[in-house]
């Protein structure tokens, strides 16, 4: 299992992907309109024959640009970390981010692919079909947003403004917890931006916000592909340690729970009061 290109073939390696992921967009969109059934998962969320169509066209797409790199999808077969833990270099990918967000119409759902090598997302494309908005980003290069027809331009994270007043903060749309009630109280007057998928990661990769916190379950496909783009647009995502998440290593494909910002998460770790005693 060879290891991923660099510098410019990185970049041409990203737009490739970046064309398969809006492949898959556009089989999402094919039934977003429709009445699609919706059934349930073992974890209870839910699964549509959308999910199961981008899953399709991105296995097959991704297979064709590297046989030797195994795909793990969301959709896809479990595959037993004995056999994960040997994998080098491998695609993760979410093909519909935010189903509930498809499933409520609302538009704030995403299709994910991340190159992982060594555990860490080396390449991340994040596309919005409805918004028909791309962010992707890669270690060798910058981060970029193109929207619909627009050329691409370059992203980075706000400067980082741990003592401002009024930071923003990227919030989920379909997730809440107490215990972020309370670490938002401790932060203090903020201005929170409600969003679904993986498009709050993106938030505070162009500078939109200043910080996203995670307090609830996520799973490594859920935030791989917006990690990439994060750290290629000059930001962290770490667990609330400040250490870097990393990807495939145990059994488990949960996260734990982290913190999306610009240098060092120490500063808002402490005025969020997390990790809380």
């Amino acid at each position: 299992m060879h290891a991923p290109p660099k510098d410019a073939a990185l970049t041409a390696l990203m737009h490739e992907v970046s064309s398969l992921a809006d492949a898959a967009g556009h089989a999402i969109l094919e039934l977003y309109e429709t009445r699609f059934a919706v059934t349930e998962k073992a974890d209870h969320s839910p699964l549509t024959e959308a999910d199961l169509a981008a899953h399709r066209i991105l296995v097959g797409g991704l297979s064709d640009i590297d046989p030797d790199w195994p795909v793990l999808s969301e959709e896809g077969q479990d595959v037993p970390f004995a056999r994960r833990r040997q994998w080098s270099t491998y695609w993760l990918i979410d093909p519909l981010d935010g189903t509930r967000e498809f499933v409520k119409r609302n538009g704030e759902f995403t299709v994910n692919v991340a190159l992982i090598h060594n555990h860490e997302p080396v390449l991340g494309v994040v596309w919005c079909p409805v918004l028909k908005r791309l962010y992707a980003g890669h270690r060798d290069g910058v981060a970029i947003r193109r929207d619909e027809d627009q050329a691409p331009r370059t992203i980075a994270v706000a400067r980082e403004r741990i003592g401002t007043d009024h930071p923003v903060v990227a919030g989920s749309r379909s997730h809440g917890a107490e215990r972020l009630k309370l670490a938002l109280d401790r932060l203090g007057p903020h201005e929170l931006v409600s969003m679904g998928s993986s498009m709050k990661l993106c938030l505070v990769a162009e500078g939109a916000a200043d910080i996203y916190p995670r307090l609830g379950p996520t799973s490594e496909w859920d935030t791989a592909a917006a990690h990439a783009v994060v750290r290629a647009a000059g930001g962290r995502v770490t667990d609330l340690q400040g250490q870097e998440l990393r990807y495939n290593t145990r059994e488990s494909l949960l996260n734990p729970e982290f913190l999306v910002c610009a240098g060092n998460p120490d500063g808002w770790l402490r005025r969020l009061g997390l990790p809380e005693a």
